[in-house]
């Protein structure tokens, strides 16, 4: 199958290296652009906030990475480049976004490690979310389109899940009031993410109110309140 392929030509790549005598100058790094649902969400595309699309398999081995083990820090794809420049002592460009992990592979104390990642979504929708160790709050722009409109000024709030106890991330907690608190920080932390990345401070439109027990509203739910948002804003303007 795909992993018995992956893992024999990773075997080989692996020992003709050695073989060149290059071990000690050369770093290898495995990862994807996107995760996989293996069939647990058909009605989605691959690029979404959940976290069978965002969790990417990587490994890296070389120079200052061989020590094994497996890190417990949130890490993000624009981490990767800084890491390669930071174990080949190169500099690492102000204007780079990320950080290098190289210091976490080494086990290393870095105690101001981000708390968050952040997820820009594009193609599937215009969407943008934030996860902890805990919380993934993911909002959408439902008049925007994701393979033409970049980003938007305007989103509505889409999921939240608690991922310690909904690893699956069945329960969208979006609009009960019991986490409003939390959905509020986690939408801060977003606009700030988003800010960093050069991004415009959007607006968030808070999901509908709801009780506990009743069903998270759909994606199409989300477009008629977001453009009854709109409709009442311009009516009050």
């Amino acid at each position: 199958g795909m992993v018995k392929r992956l893992d024999e030509a990773l075997g080989r790549m692996h020992d003709a290296i050695k073989s060149l005598g290059l071990s000690d100058d050369t770093i290898v790094l495995y990862t994807t652009d996107h995760g996989n649902h293996f069939k647990t969400r058909n009605s989605e595309y691959k690029r979404s906030c959940h976290e069978a699309s965002i969790r990417l398999p990587t490994a890296i081995q070389g120079p200052g990475f061989d020590g094994g083990g497996r890190l417990n820090q949130l890490v993000s794809l624009v981490d990767l480049p800084p890491t390669l420049l930071d174990a080949a002592g190169l500099p690492i460009p102000d204007s780079m976004e990320g950080r290098s992990i190289l210091p976490l592979a080494q086990r290393e104390d870095v105690a101001d490690w981000p708390e968050e990642v952040f997820v820009q979504i594009s193609e599937a929708q215009v969407g943008r979310a934030v996860r902890t160790k805990r919380w993934k709050y993911c909002v959408d722009a439902p008049d925007k389109h994701g393979s033409r409109d970049p980003g938007a000024n305007v989103y509505v709030e889409q999921y939240l899940y608690d991922l310690e106890s909904d690893p699956y991330e069945l329960q969208n907690l979006v609009g009960i009031d019991a986490f409003r608190a939390v959905a509020d920080d986690l939408r801060d932390r977003l606009i700030a993410r988003m800010v960093a990345a050069g991004e415009t401070a959007p607006e968030i439109v808070p999901a509908e109110p709801r009780a506990g027990g009743q069903r998270a509203t759909s994606i199409d739910a989300v477009r008629t309140r977001y453009l009854a948002w709109v409709k009442n804003r311009h009516a009050s303007a």
